[in-house]
């Protein structure tokens, strides 16, 4: 299967597609309705419901499917929680990976923005855009996590336009599962906020964009202190220790090295790792806040600034408690898709221990 995803980024899935994959495939031998089946996205909910419909079900049955993911993150992202089946309710289960499920593989042929997946495993070193690893790559497990959410918590859509209920269990926990990060604070304000049809004409560069505003607001005023409580967990076993910091600019919780080319957040991570690392930091103003950030493009020399807090974890709970009247500060970030919580909402986030896709 190929999935075009012609919305990704600045919209060059499709010319990518037909001037450099279509191409390259059919010099291997291999044409479109004999080898291979295309797909290309009409909508946010194109990815899902094919892998709902198609994949997953091939997959219950145990027939091996390549994926070739020409999209940024947030295809990866759909993919992974079309593979968490979703009940006729709309219900959240992790049921169906039954002994003869085989976990499909994804090729994926950046075309996002960030594309930090690809950036952290190496996918774009070699100016390729991802045709070398799809003929000479290898097969590994794509790490995941679970983030659970308070009941309430609404998944904004369109731009921004529009909010709709995550799907949730039984006792109205929704859920998303990601591979990239989970963040609440400046970098979450910073992905919500460059997210319009305006922003996204300009590529990557709609995040600096974004971060001049929000760290220099046009009324004079110090950047926002974000109210909550950040408990953190460093065993499996999950025994919760509360930070004494109350205020927060920065709570960003990662399985990658990189966020965009050259945006080095998490300078220990090894391409899937699988090891989860968190990056955390409280109230500063905004020229403090935008050097830090530029060490970062430094190959991650601001996990070395005495006021930026880095760790190993196994868990991370964020809960907001009611001190977050605005609810633009009660916005979570997930690999790109942006969750809304409730006055006293709160986000838990732990590893997946479900193996449910390879990654090449």
């Amino acid at each position: 299967h190929i999935i075009v995803s012609t919305k990704s980024g600045t919209g060059l899935a499709e010319a990518y597609f037909q001037n450099l994959g279509k191409p390259m495939l059919a010099h291997l031998g291999q044409h479109e309705g004999t080898s291979y089946t295309v797909h290309r996205t009409e909508s946010e909910h194109s990815i899902t419901e094919l892998v709902a419909s198609v994949i997953l079900p091939r997959a219950r049955k145990g027939v091996n499917q390549a994926i070739l993911l020409m999209s940024g993150d947030g295809g990866v992202v759909d993919f992974v929680n079309a593979l968490f089946a979703r009940g006729t309710e709309g219900e959240v289960t992790t049921e169906g990976f039954g002994s003869t499920y085989v976990k499909p593989n994804i090729c994926l042929l950046p075309v996002g923005t960030g594309n930090a997946l690809a950036q952290s495993i190496g996918i774009t070193r070699d100016h390729t855009l991802g045709l070398s690893y799809m003929l000479r790559g290898v097969h590994r497990n794509l790490p995941v996590f679970r983030a659970t959410f308070s009941p309430g918590a609404r998944l904004v859509t369109a731009f921004g336009k529009r909010e709709v209920p995550l799907a949730a269990d039984e006792h109205k926990i929704g859920t998303l599962w990601g591979a990239v990060v989970c963040s609440w604070g400046f970098h979450a304000s910073l992905v919500a906020d460059s997210d319009t049809e305006e922003y996204r004409q300009h590529g990557a560069e709609r995040f600096k964009m974004a971060a001049k505003e929000a760290l220099f607001p046009a009324d004079g005023s110090e950047p926002h202190r974000y109210q909550g409580k950040i408990s953190t967990a460093s065993k499996r076993n999950l025994v919760w220790e509360t930070l004494d910091r109350q205020e927060h600019t920065y709570v960003l919780a990662t399985l990658v090295s990189n966020l965009e080319e050259g945006f080095t957040i998490s300078p220990k991570s090894k391409p899937v790792d699988g090891k989860l690392r968190l990056v955390h930091f409280g109230p500063m103003d905004g020229t403090k806040i935008m050097e830090i950030m530029g060490l970062a493009y430094q190959g991650g020399k601001h996990v070395d600034d005495e006021s930026v807090d880095y760790e190993e974890i196994e868990g991370l709970k964020i809960e907001v408690e009611g001190r977050e009247d605005d609810s633009r500060w009660r916005r979570i970030c997930v690999d790109g898709k942006i969750v809304r919580l409730e006055s006293d909402g709160w986000v838990e986030l732990r590893k997946e221990p479900m193996d449910v896709v390879d990654l090449v």
